[in-house]
């Protein structure tokens, strides 16, 4: 969650423990973790993540960062036995950032084997961690795999330099084969993360990054509009006329040829912006925050969220690393969801998956705009007979503007 975008909310007790409804049903919900890692050699003048390079870190130390995460899942564990909350074996684990993987494998590995003694993984269970190109070696991602990781997620963004450049980001295209062939000779699975829209980008140019990508042959393919975050180095920059907005025009005609080359190539769209090979490549780890499931994050800023009760944590690794040493809960703020707000996140999340949206969980004036967008082109009028809400390309391209009649 971006630093800027945290909520108020309401005060979270400092023992952790949450409302008797977090526990309701919860046997039957699956059971996340995710472990924000704040750290990053750069900032990249879009990025608004709560994240951190060495001169803003008010003395806090990055070798010291896994011991604090291993004590705040053991508080976590303690806040949910004293709530009620059943103990489930976790089903995916993902390692964001910043950029996880300047940790060493080993803390990473430590701070993995403390969620697995803390609960257990299920079988078969998705352990992610995102990782820069120029952050791994084919050592790293050998001992990552021995830890228990599955899956690895390349920030490769761009192909072409001049649009890495623009972006900020410091690693050079012609390395990503390179981890891309190591991750693989380690048995991890391998998603490529993807940004389109960056000024001065061209349609050719983001053609030469989908083919790029699609040479590799990854498991899965995020592509992702830049968005221009109020804050950020590149908002001041176009602002200021240094660099143009990106085009509306341009960026949906980029999310066109995505959709094509990548259908094309035998991927398949399972979220607006996500795209896999077959459903077991699919981020399961994702797809609980869209579904609704319960997950418990870690680290700085971190958010969580248990049987529709949310909190999220202090931003800043000094302010974490003093509450979680302490024994303390590391919230900065919660909210309790009532009824009809978890029924309308249903709606913003689940619309935008290939399941879709089940249409029982309409209001009576949502489900009289289901004809209407079936006339527009939004949703497939067969699925909708079916009682699911599905978006069609052109309903990918307009789905903030499906949930606002869905939602009005």
């Amino acid at each position: 969650m971006p630093p800027s975008a945290l909520p108020l909310g309401d005060p979270a007790p400092t023992d952790g423990r949450l409302p008797a409804q977090a526990a309701v049903g919860a046997d039957g919900r699956d059971f996340g973790v995710y472990l924000h890692v704040p750290f990053c050699r750069v900032r990249c003048g879009y990025c608004d993540f709560n994240t951190y390079t060495a001169n803003e870190l008010r003395g806090v130390r990055q070798t010291d960062y896994a011991d604090q995460a291993v004590e705040e899942i053991g508080f976590a564990a303690r806040a949910l036995q004293e709530s009620g909350v059943p103990s489930r074996p976790v089903s995916t684990v993902f390692f964001g950032g910043g950029t996880p993987t300047l940790l060493p494998a080993g803390d990473l590995g430590r701070m993995l084997a403390a969620v697995r003694d803390t609960w257990g993984l299920a079988e078969g269970a998705e352990v992610t961690t995102e990782a820069n190109p120029d952050s791994v070696d084919a050592a790293a991602l050998r001992a990552l795999a021995d830890a228990g990781f599955t899956r690895v997620s390349f920030g490769m963004q761009s192909a072409v330099p001049s649009v890495l450049a623009t972006l900020e980001r410091t690693h050079d295209p012609e390395r990503v084969p390179l981890v891309v062939a190591w991750a693989r000779d380690a048995g991890l699975d391998v998603s490529l993360d993807l940004i389109y829209g960056t000024p001065r980008e061209s349609l050719d140019d983001w053609r030469r990054s989908l083919d790029a990508a699609l040479a590799m042959a990854p498991d899965h393919l995020s592509a992702y509009a830049l968005i221009v975050e109020e804050g950020t180095k590149l908002a001041r920059q176009i602002r200021r006329g240094e660099v143009a907005q990106p085009d509306d025009d341009l960026t949906a005609d980029m999310y066109e040829l995505a959709d094509a080359a990548l259908g094309a190539a035998g991927y398949h769209w399972y979220e607006v912006s996500n795209w896999a090979k077959a459903p077991e490549h699919r981020s399961r780890h994702n797809l609980g925050y869209w579904r609704g499931a319960d997950w418990w994050g870690v680290g700085p800023g971190a958010h969580s969220h248990v049987g529709g009760v949310r909190w999220w944590n202090v931003k800043h690794p000094a302010a974490y690393a003093a509450r979680v040493l302490q024994g303390e809960s590391p919230a900065a703020g919660r909210e309790t969801l009532d009824d009809e707000t978890r029924r309308i996140e249903d709606v913003l999340l689940k619309v935008r998956i290939v399941e879709g949206l089940p249409t029982a969980e309409l209001d009576d004036e949502a489900r009289g705009e289901v004809a209407g967008l079936i006339a527009e082109g939004l949703i497939d009028g067969a699925a909708a007979i079916s009682g699911s809400i599905r978006l069609t390309l052109r309903g990918r391209l307009l789905a903030d503007a499906v949930v606002r009649r869905l939602v009005p």
